[in-house]
């Protein structure tokens, strides 16, 4: 299973008080019925699979292709969790705007209970956000994070981002267990509706050598990077560079290159971790090494299932609440068998499960 991002148009609106009380209801289910039977890991795994979490918000009933899924999910998740989280095993963080800068705090508030390693979930958390902004620049500004985590540590990011040009929203997921450098390749599948042009991505395979130049110069006396910052401002640049150029003033520069030449970072990681660098630094470091050094990053841009229930919005259908709740019904009460030993209704699920997928 592949860990990935998905292009939605951007839709308005929230869900009705009427739907979204059933999408926590049903999402809680779900949850426990997949951690009692698979465990909190394959959860994690499942979420992190931009198709299988598009799915899992159809199931519920939103609109399938639209940016509102991402956040309502999302917010069911939250709901669904919130009392039954410190018995699963299994926390979520986070949310849309205002709350998802919260999420640093509630980390810490769940290990301070638990024991887990907070400081570790926090750090990745902001570099998840950091990586999807500032070393992927594809237009998408990020409104929306959550992380989901085991009491063991493992994690699953997911975050949305808002392109205000064309009116899309793209979300991108995350699975720790799949990661071996959060700066190369953290996703490694992809789907999205079309490509963007002049996307700046310094975690692509090919941007080796930009990884590796970027702390180099981040280290060095910043008059220099910023003469040559200067310079380029006049060239005459390829057309490609344009989402480079813009906006780069080497004045403003100076302050965060003085603070990362003091630093000294050892690698590029390090140097994203650093308060203060961005989009901005990031991209007129990344212009330095193409054109001046040649060390190149990446300028390429890196619904199995139908309504159940149907939609918030009337397509395909209506939501049907009679069998919305009846499906509520029935997993609930075979969580609830099972929790007292009695299985016979979630093995029943699960030879349903076999036959549709014969």
């Amino acid at each position: 299973m592949k860990t990935g991002y998905i292009t939605l148009p951007l839709h308005h609106g929230r869900a009705p008080r009427w739907l979204f009380q059933r999408m926590v209801k049903l999402s809680r289910a779900i949850v426990e019925a997949i951690v009692m039977e698979f465990g909190s890991d394959e959860l994690l795994k499942r979420l992190s699979d931009p198709l299988w979490f598009q799915a899992f918000g159809c199931l519920l009933g939103f609109d399938w292709h639209s940016s509102g899924l991402t956040t309502t999910t999302g917010g069911a998740l939250r709901e669904a969790l919130k009392d039954i989280q410190y018995d699963l095993g299994l926390f979520i963080a986070g949310g849309k705007g205002r709350t998802s800068r919260k999420t640093p705090e509630e980390i810490l508030t769940i290990s301070e209970k638990t024991g887990i390693e907070g400081d570790s979930l926090v750090y990745v958390s902001r570099m998840t956000a950091k990586v999807d902004s500032s070393l992927l620049q594809d237009g998408y500004q990020i409104y929306h994070h959550i992380i989901l985590f085991t009491k063991e540590g493992k994690w699953a990011v997911i975050q949305q981002g808002l392109n205000e040009i064309d009116r899309t929203a793209r979300r991108y997921h995350w699975l720790g267990e799949k990661i071996e450098s959060l700066v190369k390749e953290p996703h490694t599948g992809f789907f999205f509706e079309k490509i963007i042009e002049n996307v700046l991505d310094l975690t692509a395979t090919n941007a080796e050598d930009a990884r590796k130049i970027l702390p180099e110069l981040a280290s060095r006396p910043p008059d220099k990077t910023i003469k040559e910052l200067n310079k380029l401002k006049v060239s005459e640049l390829p057309r490609r560079h344009a989402i480079l150029i813009k906006d780069i003033k080497p004045e403003n520069l100076r302050k965060i290159l003085l603070s990362t030449y003091e630093r000294v970072p050892q690698n590029l990681e390090e140097l994203l971790s650093l308060r203060g660098v961005g989009p901005k630094t990031i991209r007129a470091l990344a212009l330095v090494s193409d054109l001046i050094y040649g060390a190149k990053p990446s300028y390429e841009d890196p619904v199995i299932y139908s309504y159940a229930h149907g939609g918030k919005d009337g397509h395909p259908y209506p939501v049907a609440r009679r069998v919305y709740d009846r499906s509520i019904e029935v997993l609930e009460r075979a969580i609830t068998r099972a929790k007292l030993g009695k299985r016979e209704e979630l093995e029943t699920l699960r030879k349903l499960e076999k036959l549709f997928t014969q």
